[in-house]
């Protein structure tokens, strides 16, 4: 199994709706925060491979479940696990929970695109680091 990757934020007004509960689009800002800091940690510069290899990630399909709200001051983790790698594609499984209630799970589908947006392979060097995290 692949490593949990962990993020943490809090919960501010600006992510509540008037009963004072997490908006639910703003899971989806928490989860993208994890994913960046992820592959920030397996070493991957998202700036250098839109210069040096013409692609970028984009999310194809995310499929959620929301479980339990979130509420102001929170303190949430964001889990991250990269679970399958394709030649163009990878998915990852992500978590928000409070202590140790999950509150929002995600299964999110991520597929490499050429700057003019069309799917391409990972390269190589890329796909090494994805591997070295499955």
């Amino acid at each position: 199994m692949s490593k949990i990757f962990t993020h943490t934020l809090r919960v501010y007004y600006e992510d509540t709706d008037m009963a004072g509960i997490v908006y639910y689009a703003n899971y989806l800002r928490f989860i993208e925060r994890g994913r960046s800091d992820w592959v920030r940690d397996i070493g991957m510069d998202q700036n250098r491979m839109k210069d040096d290899f013409g692609i970028v990630f984009a999310v194809k399909r995310i499929e959620a479940d929301y479980i339990a709200p979130a509420r102001l001051d929170d303190v949430l983790v964001v889990e991250t696990t990269l679970s399958d790698v394709k030649g163009a594609r990878f998915t990852m499984e992500q978590r928000v929970r409070r202590e140790d209630q999950p509150l929002f799970t995600a299964t999110v589908q991520i597929v490499v695109m050429t700057l003019e947006g069309r799917p391409t392979r990972l390269p190589a060097e890329i796909r090494a680091l994805l591997d070295g995290k499955s």
